[in-house]
């Protein structure tokens, strides 16, 4: 296990004059906000793109499922090779292909030309999302290394937040390209302040091999789960090419073990997982997200219950990511001072709040009630996620930043890529079971009464997963002081 004392020494040895660790935190949070905003402002096109491009609802799926499944199945491969080659360069390659691509999603002549140059964004957003915190870790000294992760984290924030309106203007002003084209600025930007202003920090590995069995077998093991999920969630986990995917994804992982237990440098050292605290920071914030990925059931009770407008919607689902962006420095420099798991440990019980508050949503819940009854969740995130990565990132060497970075945005990726099928799935179950309406299919022609039901078993159980994660956040508490008491 990594010493603290070891830790600081290499942090702060490595760490540029200040102009330079502020001028890297605007080319990471410049990159993290292009790429946030850009998920947000392709998903409130997806209707618009099926009319222009005259495709159907199953095909346009692929401009979202295309690019989800390039940077899950790359982000640790671009870590490793972060570690190995150095990060500054390859980070302004991702962002410069990011840019790239999205140029020619804005010049694309029809659906699947976008969904390939989709890819392409998705190459580029592989390599940013593996890098983003590493290149901010390797800044900022250890005793603002909150602070760092804080800022970051609001950035995410305000992209999620501004995405719906950003998009409804820019589609409703200059058509569906504009939503890609406005990358070209953000993105020169992000490429010249990552060139001037990131430190280039020479590599700890520069000798070492590139894995690539492993890299393959990442990407086969990443891809295949995430397609396992997907087709899940439309034809069911007992379909037979459902089970036969995920069943595939868990042989893939065993043989993936086999071999990484065998290379001399593999993919992921192994030994990172020997570190307990390391360990369950990361199925912390597994376990978070795949909760947070639950909340797009969320519109479905406010459009189909409370009959609000789509403008209405787009702006209660903006009180989330506004109240996590305003509290997420304030729990960095937090975590910098009284340290991180005790203030990620208050965030939790804010996110258990949170989801009992929005399990009592129902049909006579005015306007007020729900934002009163969304901000908890938003707390929560904000006082948990910076602190949580802040303890991930403090708990490996130097030459590990990159992976510990990939491994943390892949907790964070497969959060969401199990949680919104299953969230899905369960939210229908309950749905269906109050409805009680032979042969009904379709959740959206159900009762508000059965939607209500729907949404307050789904956040009930959210509540206990979140439960389980602060479980394992006071465990990592009392574990860390039993350390540092040694």
């Amino acid at each position: 296990m990594i010493s603290g004392n070891s830790l600081k020494q290499s942090s702060e040895a490595s760490a540029p004059p200040a102009p330079s660790k502020w001028g890297a935190m605007m080319a990471v949070s410049l990159s993290v906000f292009m790429a946030t905003l850009d998920v947000n402002i392709v998903s409130v096109s997806l209707p618009t793109l099926v009319r222009d491009l005259g495709t159907d609802f199953v095909t346009i799926q692929w401009v979202i499922l295309g690019y989800v499944l390039v940077v899950t199945s790359l982000t640790l491969s671009f870590a490793r090779l972060g570690d190995l080659k150095g990060k500054r360069r390859l980070y302004a390659c991702g962002i410069s292909l990011f840019t790239a691509g999205s140029l020619l999603c804005g010049l694309a002549p029809g659906v699947y030309w976008l969904i390939s140059f989709r890819m392409v964004q998705g190459l580029g957003a592989a390599v940013t999302q593996a890098l983003g915190a590493a290149i901010a870790t390797e800044a900022f000294p250890s005793n603002e290394r909150g602070q760092a992760m804080g800022i970051i984290g609001s950035t995410v924030s305000v992209g999620l937040a501004m995405g719906p309106a950003a998009g409804g203007l820019l589609i409703g002003s200059f058509g569906w390209r504009s939503v890609f084209l406005v990358n070209l600025p953000i993105g020169i930007l992000a490429v010249w302040a990552t060139l001037k202003f990131v430190p280039n920090v020479k590599p700890e590995e520069a000798g070492a091999s590139f894995d690539f069995a492993g890299a393959i077998l990442m990407l086969l093991l990443i891809g295949t789960f995430a397609l396992g999920m997907s087709y899940g969630q439309r034809e069911g986990f007992g379909h037979p090419i459902t089970m036969g995917l995920l069943s595939g994804a868990a042989l893939v992982l065993i043989f993936f073990i086999f071999v990484e237990k065998r290379v001399s440098a593999p993919m992921v050292d192994l030994g990172l997982f020997k570190n307990v605290l390391f360990s369950i920071n990361l199925i912390m914030g597994w376990l978070v997200f795949l909760v947070i990925a639950a909340g797009f059931v969320v519109p479905f009770y406010l459009e189909l219950v409370k009959g609000y407008s789509p403008t209405v919607v787009g702006l209660l689902m903006m009180v989330v990511p506004v109240s996590m962006g305003i509290l997420a420095p304030v729990a960095g420099r937090l975590a910098d001072r009284f340290g991180a798991r005790g203030i990620s440990l208050i965030g939790l019980v804010f996110c258990v709040a949170g989801c009992l508050c929005i399990s009592s949503l129902d049909v006579e819940v005015d306007l007020l009630g729900t934002i009163l009854r969304l901000i908890p969740i938003g707390v929560g995130m904000g006082f948990f996620q910076s602190p949580n990565n802040s303890a991930i990132m403090g708990a490996v060497s130097h030459k590990r930043l990159g992976i510990a970075s990939g491994l943390m945005t892949l907790s964070r990726s497969l959060g969401h890529a199990s949680g919104i099928p299953l969230a899905g799935t369960a939210f229908t179950a309950w749905v269906l079971a109050k409805a009680a309406v032979p042969g009904l299919e379709d959740v959206a022609k159900a009762s508000p009464e059965a939607l209500v039901a729907g949404l307050s078993g789904l956040y009930k159980t959210a509540a206990l997963v979140i439960a389980m994660s602060s479980i394992l956040a006071i465990t990592a508490l009392y574990l860390d002081r039993r350390r540092r008491r040694k």
